[in-house]
């Protein structure tokens, strides 16, 4: 990523968090996100008990880095006879990145932010596995585990199963966190594990206990909760659709 030296400009934040927080704030705001990343990779070597301001920020930041580099690489995987060397050495250099700002944030979580709250089983936990699974699962994208799931794909679904589990203990079944860690579980199902069954069953229990509780939603979670219920419709619409179209995107969320 660039920026490597944007903390070297700042040099009163390096012992502030304060600081560093309202840094990442206004990267965000110029959509500076790649610097986003080093103020809050910063943060989290300073602090591990983030607020939820603070792991939505870290969330925000790698997830834009992250983005842009997944389209890229959607759009140069494509069986172009005309231009396949260029394309093929263009989608290295993509990969190469892609593992990078992966392996950056999968560190930051399993060395720091994962052992603060491992065993909490509150949602702080259920934010972290997820987003590991996510960072895993986007790895898996572009790694060849042969006829079954990559090394990647393994890990991602062991903790997506882990945020789950903690999920279904503590957090209402209506939750936005408890919901989006049900739609990327069962894209991984999907996409990566290629269960579609497993997918479908994942995404319509979600579904179908928080629609069953859609009166305990509270105005602050309303609009959050739904549109994260419409996604998983609209997953299991064209999961069990009769229509097969390879080209359908499925919709996935990252908090």
């Amino acid at each position: 990523m660039s920026g490597d030296d944007i903390l070297t400009k700042f040099p009163d934040a390096s012992g502030s968090a304060d600081k560093l927080v309202d840094l990442a704030r206004v990267s965000e705001q110029s959509e500076r996100y790649d610097d986003m990343c080093k103020f809050m990779k910063a943060l989290v070597g300073q602090k591990t008990d983030l607020s939820v301001e603070e792991r939505n920020l870290l969330s925000v930041a790698y997830k834009n880095v992250v983005g842009s580099r997944r389209a890229s690489w959607r759009t140069l995987n494509v069986d172009d006879q005309t231009n396949a060397e260029i394309i093929n050495k263009y989608k290295k250099v993509v990969e190469t990145e892609l593992d990078t700002i992966c392996q950056e944030v999968l560190a930051l979580l399993k060395e720091k932010l994962i052992p603060a709250v491992k065993g909490k089983g509150d949602e702080s936990e259920v934010f972290y596995e997820k987003m590991a699974a996510d960072y895993y699962r986007y790895l898996s994208e572009f790694q060849d585990g042969g006829d079954s799931p990559s090394e990647a794909g393994k890990q991602a679904t062991q903790h997506y199963e882990n945020a789950y589990n903690v999920a279904k203990e503590s957090l209402a079944e209506t939750h936005p966190t408890r919901l989006g860690l049900a739609l990327n579980f069962s894209v991984c199902y999907y996409e990566i594990l290629k269960q579609p069954d497993k997918a479908c069953s994942l995404a319509k229990e979600a579904f179908d206990a928080a629609i069953q509780k859609l009166d305990s939603l509270t105005d602050e979670s309303y609009k959050d909760s739904t549109l994260i219920m419409q996604l998983l419709r609209d997953n299991l619409t064209l999961w069990t659709s009769e229509n097969e179209n390879g080209d359908a995107q499925v919709e996935e969320v990252e908090d």
